[in-house]
């Protein structure tokens, strides 16, 4: 058999094709290389998308917004305090990216202006902490990402 540059171009087109395929297999099979949609609920969220950037505005055009800050004790959420805590009611949802089995959430109940998250329910890294709450029949949202 005669080596020319057609039978050339023909190898180089089989190898590729063979160098792709196994990357395809390999990253449809391999569970390492298995991502799944970041929420549960993609499309339900998508549909309230315009809801939270009117609670997102609303937070904007408070005083004061929360804040916090990690203690010893855990995290702290800190409300304005020019609110009283008795007409605050919603929730805090915290969620870690990395992994959906961490991900929890929390009814706000306030006895001050400060809502601690025990350092037990929380490890070390990123979190996207989403605070969504009440007051006045106003609805707020806090968005933030944040380092534990």
């Amino acid at each position: 058999m005669k080596f020319n540059w057609g039978t050339g171009i023909v190898l180089a087109f089989i190898s590729f094709i063979g160098f792709i395929m196994y990357f395809v297999i390999t990253m449809s099979t391999d569970k390492k290389y298995d991502h799944d949609l970041v929420t549960e609920n993609y499309y339900k969220q998508e549909l309230d998308f315009q809801n939270n950037i009117n609670k997102e505005n609303n937070s904007r055009t408070l005083k004061q917004n929360i804040t916090w800050e990690k203690t010893s004790d855990g995290l702290l959420i800190i409300f304005p305090e020019n609110l009283h805590v008795s007409k605050i009611s919603g929730s805090v949802f915290l969620y870690r990216p990395s992994d959906k089995q961490f991900d929890f959430e929390i009814p706000i109940s306030l006895s001050s202006n400060h809502l601690l998250i025990p350092d037990k329910r929380l490890l070390g890294g990123r979190w996207n902490i989403i605070i969504d709450w009440e007051y006045e029949n106003i609805l707020y949202r806090y968005k933030k990402e944040i380092i534990y």
